[in-house]
């Protein structure tokens, strides 16, 4: 159980993606308590409309986390504006839909660049200001997809599963200097990434109908239908980030409970059947 600490209502917040879905309504979460949070978006009418919801604790900043020179000015510019940098929210990216024969090497490294990298480098970018502070927050928005894979997302999976194992790795380098890590892995929710969140491939093979092909049919008939909401999902959020003791792994989402529980009970049960393979490749 989460319990919120009065502390946490004077935190700044670091929020990438802040125009639609996930991004938005944890911005909205964190203002509503009245803490100070830097929104990011990549277009400049995002960007105005964000600093529009609530003057003087807001600070849009446009930015495409993809990248990279981008980064250094946008977190320079929030630590200059509110003096800290409390929680980072790395949100900010899209999915990419198709069988991995049907993906182009640009699009494979797109979505890497975005979903991967662009988290990579805005942390790497906040950590010495935390790390000096001894303390922090850092989310990444991962999704069910970061832990269960599935037939035509198989890019949009590889993000997100780098992204767990960093933020596995980086948990462990960070807690004894007082920061804490977070991976958020929601289901299926109604936002954006089910419309424009989600880019498709053009020359579908006809060979993959019956594995990829459910997931495209999957994808046109949900959006919009996800018994996820956003606005619940980002109290959960909040809540988690601003807990005495924060989860390292929140799933969100009944759907993202059933796919992670059954997934470890199926490695459960290949772990005991191939228990004597595993362990017979020891030394004597």
């Amino acid at each position: 159980m989460s319990v919120e600490l009065d502390s946490t209502r004077n935190r700044v917040w670091f929020v990438t993606g802040v125009s639609t879905g996930f991004g938005r309504a944890i911005a909205a979460a964190a203002l509503s308590r009245g803490c100070r949070v830097v929104g990011t978006a990549r277009r400049e009418e995002q960007v105005a409309s964000f600093a529009k919801l609530a003057p003087g604790r807001t600070r849009a900043v446009s930015l495409d986390v993809a990248r990279a020179t981008t980064i250094a000015p946008a977190v320079r510019d929030a630590i200059a504006v509110f003096g800290q940098i409390d929680v980072l929210v790395n949100n900010a990216g899209y999915a990419l839909l198709g069988a991995l024969e049907e993906l182009s090497d640009e699009q494979i490294r797109q979505q890497m660049e975005t979903n991967f990298f662009g988290a990579v480098s805005i942390t790497r970018a906040l950590l010495p200001h935390m790390r000096l502070r001894r303390t922090g927050r850092i989310v990444y928005m991962t999704s069910v997809g970061g832990l269960v894979g599935g037939a035509g997302w198989s890019a949009y999976c590889a993000s997100k599963f780098a992204l767990e194992g960093l933020a596995d790795c980086l948990a462990l380098e960070v807690e004894p200097l007082g920061l804490h890590v977070i991976t958020v892995e929601p289901g299926a929710f109604r936002t954006n990434l089910g419309t424009s969140g989600t880019t498709h491939v053009e020359r579908p093979i006809g060979d993959y109908d019956a594995s990829v092909g459910k997931t495209r049919e999957w994808r046109a008939t949900s959006a919009g239908r996800e018994r996820g909401d956003p606005v619940k999902a980002a109290e959960a959020i909040y809540n988690a980030v601003s807990s005495e003791h924060p989860p390292r792994h929140l799933v969100l989402g009944d759907d993202a409970l059933q796919a992670v529980r059954s997934k470890l009970d199926a490695m459960n049960k290949e772990l005991a059947d191939w228990a004597a393979v595993t362990t017979g490749t020891s030394f004597p």
